[in-house]
């Protein structure tokens, strides 16, 4: 006989662990996500650098509900449109509106533009499948033009907005392409054809670091050919260049936006409160506020008195609370307040680099924190075959770097300048 019957919009690591915690207590739970698959986002930049085949940080949502031992599992592929709060339904583009006694929100993010002109249009994204293969098809079709041409004076520019793990990642992964992949499997090319701009407003990489590793982390990236611009704004994005608030400009084939997250825009239509970012506000009990019944967790919520980072980690141990409040609620018992316990945090910056700042004082640079950062990501995927092929093409791009830097490539794919030109024809 199963308990209440849970709704979860999202199956990202905040609603995974939500319905793998109420499944187990005989909860009906069904999770509505518009994508057939739950992706690992913090891979995804290796996805776009040619790293991992897009295979390797999916896993199919079907196969996660088939997998529930308990058969209280099940899955629609949707998008939400809607929420019916007095008759309890969910209003989706696919079939019957879907019923629930509670309902969870864990929708995820999109980027954040800050009302900069041009920024939505004229740049790419890396929080998708789908973003991140029109990323690397992007960045393979032109050094493959470029060695076609063999032009001297042309060169290819990719430029990273945000100084975040995101950010900082995906410039390194770009900057060592550039600096030991290209001389060898582009050899019509050269170094300098690449260029790979990382711009931060701010006047430090990794803002949650300690100083210390933010400074390594500069030296890293400037080592491996990032040119670094701290305290520089974007003021607008065109097609084949940025404007900088200071007045410079900066030639761009793509630019890759990793500064700031935002709700996605379809989350306003829901009737939900929203806050900074039109994030969904909730209380200390992942409640949202004014809505009884409904909770929300991941980075598509915000609580006003208790931020926390917008990483996995908060992501996860919110959905397992909000699980344990459902079941307090339904036995009257009193509902657990989040308290976010920091198992550290880490981004990688390049082959033998990263940086890791454990919560019990510990920090770590070059090749220890590189060994863990691979360990603890190669852990947390889904599904042993996507840890095993995931560790596979890992372990073949470490000793058969730099030729399998283009061991994984795409389709031809058109830059938002190559577009502009030929609408100029």
């Amino acid at each position: 006989m199963s308990e209440s019957r849970v709704v979860i919009i999202g199956g990202g690591f905040a609603g995974l662990h939500a319905a793998r915690a109420l499944t187990a207590t005989g909860h009906e739970v069904t999770i509505i996500d518009r994508h057939a698959y739950t992706t690992f986002q913090p891979l995804l930049y290796q996805v776009a650098s040619g790293g991992l085949n897009p295979g390797d940080v999916t896993y199919s949502l079907r196969r996660w509900a088939s997998n529930d031992s308990s058969h209280l599992a099940s899955f629609r592929r949707a998008t939400v449109t809607g929420i019916d709060f007095d008759n309890k339904q969910v209003i989706v583009s696919r079939g019957k509106p879907v019923s629930y006694d509670k309902l969870v929100i864990t929708a995820g993010v999109g980027a954040n533009y800050f009302g900069i002109p041009g920024a939505a249009e004229n740049t790419k994204l890396i929080y998708t499948r789908g973003q991140a293969l029109e990323v690397r098809d992007i960045i393979f079709t032109g050094l493959e033009l470029m060695a076609a041409q063999g032009d001297p004076n042309k060169r290819f520019t990719a430029v990273v907005v945000g100084g975040g793990p995101t950010g900082v990642e995906t410039a390194g992964a770009l900057a060592e392409m550039k600096t030991q992949a290209l001389p060898v499997l582009y050899p019509e090319t050269t170094v300098d054809t690449f260029h790979v701009v990382l711009v931060e407003m701010s006047d430090r990489l990794l803002s949650p670091f300690d100083r210390r590793l933010q400074r390594y982390t500069h030296r890293e990236l400037s080592r491996i050919g990032v040119d670094v611009r701290l305290n520089t704004a974007v003021k607008e994005v065109f097609p084949d260049h940025v404007e900088l608030a200071d007045g410079g400009t900066l030639d761009s084939d793509i630019v890759i936006w990793a500064s700031g997250v935002a709700a996605h825009r379809a989350v306003s239509d829901w009737g939900l409160p929203q806050g900074r970012g039109g994030r969904v506000l909730v209380d200390n009990t992942q409640q949202v506020i004014g809505r009884p019944g409904v909770y929300a967790a991941g980075d598509v919520c915000l609580c006003e008195e208790n931020p926390v980072p917008q990483l996995a980690q908060p992501a996860i141990q919110q959905g397992q609370l909000v699980a344990r409040n459902i079941i307090n609620a339904e036995k009257a018992l009193p509902l657990e307040e989040f308290s976010y316990i920091d198992k550290g945090t880490m981004a990688t910056i390049g082959r033998n680099a990263a940086v890791v700042q454990l919560p019990n004082g510990i920090k770590l640079t070059g090749f220890a924190a590189w060994a863990m950062w691979v360990a603890v990501h190669l852990m947390t995927l889904l599904g042993g075959r996507n840890r095993i092929t995931a560790m596979i093409n890992m372990l073949v791009r470490y000793f058969a770097w730099p030729k399998s830097a283009a061991g994984i490539i795409g389709d031809f794919a058109d830059s938002p300048a190559t577009l502009a030109a030929r609408e100029d024809d």
